[in-house]
């Protein structure tokens, strides 16, 4: 495998729901070793918080997206069960049209098989893996309770410190232990206590056996985590101590992460600084891919570099951005809302309607904040298009990406009722919402700010003031015609 890991980024959505919280609701609960679960804000899916993780992947990494030549995405939630994410995740980010693109869904094992297809690929330039999930569950079942929400990246490139020097797989056809029928939003299983566990630990202990080596000498163990129990069980079949797993494990935090839980774990590790790792990822159905990863020292071979002549003192590292943490703590009524069970769904009609065509001309302007700059007086516009406000030029613009930070030039707040018709779904979610005015600020030190009107995302709306720094980060905007619009929010800046 001739690429390594240059760079990995993770997210996880800022609200919570405590274990406490499900008992108080059920009488119990049934994620077994889980303290608390990551939940996607109303306006938030798999597509946006693989969004935020590749970002923050590619400023880990230092990666230029335009250099990106491959994309592969894994999820077993995708918002569309037709309709390939890649295209609205490469436009997100500013990826090239030329971008090959593969999305691997229908196990829980797809992260890790799609980061091994990007280690597979031949290439000088970059390739972005993105595993992004939101298992959900019937409101009783265990992986419900289990079920959490996040999403980890990992930028390639043929320099990357991060080398996976081995690797194997095991299949068995194990049915019944986990599964989604057809046209449901529910995950589900036999819960045949017994046959589940074995159908786990038989699948990743061979799945290791299959490596040329043992984990003995490994210092974490990133295990796919459907509960934070089931792991820990395998320890004695995998050879390893419980310390291990749980330094490559996010479950108990974030919940069963599905696809992003073996990524997400080895975000947490390779931040924690530890450089040799194991990855283990399980499907259900049945099979398990295991590899072994170096970071520094090593090449693809498992040669060390001082061997070979090489130096591996810019190379001893793989540089990680993440958020993970979460500080919204909620109730069960309020998870059943902004989950969207309590609430009436999107309206029939009315609102500032916008066809699709039209959005789709404006896209670059709602992904990426693409600006013109007048070729006459080089004044900004936003959107680019009409009479340039300086110098009265028509329609004589270049391209140029608005950094995306910006002021609070004036905001108020849309309390309940008084949200237009395309908004009364996220309201009804979230409650009263920021309505901003926010001068944008050009690429250019002497650029003059741009200003436009977009939301603010906060949940304290009183928290927001003139004058208050924010910066962009894509959301859903509203659904029409069973078509999702995607496009920028502002959030309080966080230096």
């Amino acid at each position: 495998m001739d690429l390594g890991i240059a760079g990995i980024g993770a997210y996880a959505p800022d609200y919570r729901l405590t274990a406490e919280a499900v008992t108080e609701a059920w009488g119990q609960f049934q994620g077994a070793g889980i303290s608390e679960t990551a939940v996607p804000a109303g306006d938030e899916d798999t597509l946006t918080m693989a969004y935020e993780a590749a970002q923050r992947a590619l400023e880990a990494a230092a990666v230029d997206p335009e250099t990106v030549t491959h994309l592969f995405l894994g999820t077993t939630t995708p918002p569309y069960e037709e309709e390939a994410l890649g295209p609205r995740l490469a436009s997100f980010l500013g990826l090239e049209s030329s971008l090959e693109s593969r999305q691997f869904t229908g196990s829980t094992r797809v992260g890790a098989d799609a980061l091994r297809t990007g280690l597979e690929t031949t290439t000088d330039d970059a390739v972005l893996v993105v595993a992004s999930d939101a298992p959900r569950g019937a409101p009783s079942d265990e992986h419900e309770h289990a079920g959490g929400a996040g999403a980890a990246a990992l930028v390639l490139t043929p320099d990357g410190s991060g080398r996976v020097t081995d690797a194997g797989e095991y299949v068995d056809a194990v049915t019944g232990t986990r599964f989604r029928e057809a046209g449901s939003t529910e995950t589900t299983g036999l819960g045949i206590t017994q046959y589940d566990r074995d159908a786990y630990t038989d699948a990743v202990a061979s799945a290791v056996k299959g490596l040329e080596s043992s984990l003995e000498d490994v210092d974490a163990v990133c295990l796919q985590s459907p509960n934070g129990k089931l792991p820990y069980r395998a320890a004695s079949a995998l050879d390893v101590d419980t310390d291990r797993i749980q330094a490559g494990t996010t479950v108990h935090d974030l919940g069963d992460t599905g696809a992003g839980s073996t990524l997400l774990g080895l975000a947490k590790a390779l931040e924690a600084g530890h450089r040799s790792l194991a990855l283990v990822a399980y499907g259900s159905g049945g099979g398990a891919i295991a590899m072994r990863l170096e970071v520094g020292g090593g090449d693809a071979d498992g040669r060390d570099e001082s061997d070979a002549g090489g130096d591996s003192s810019s190379s001893d590292s793989v540089p990680v951005e993440t958020t993970l943490e979460g500080n919204q703590t909620l109730s069960y009524g309020e998870y059943l809302r902004i989950r969207g069970d309590v609430t009436p769904g999107e309206p029939d009609g009315g609102g500032a309607y916008v066809s699709v065509p039209s959005w789709k001309r404006t896209m670059a302007q709602r992904h990426r904040l693409l600006a013109g700059r007048c070729r006459e007086c080089g004044r900004l516009a936003f959107p680019p298009s009409g009479a340039c406000r300086e110098c009265g030029t028509l329609d004589e613009y270049d391209d140029v990406e608005l950094p995306g930070t910006g002021t609070v030039e004036a905001a108020t707040v849309i309390g309940q009722g008084g949200a237009p018709p395309e908004f009364v779904e996220q309201q009804a979610r979230e409650g009263a919402f920021v309505s901003a005015v926010v001068a944008l600020e050009g690429p250019e030190p002497d650029d003059e700010p741009v200003s436009t009107p977009t939301q603010v995302l906060t949940p304290d709306t009183a928290s927001v003031s003139v004058g208050d720094r924010v910066d962009a980060t894509i959301r859903r905007i509203y659904t029409q015609e069973g078509v999702t619009r995607y496009g920028f929010k502002m959030q309080l800046f966080e230096s």
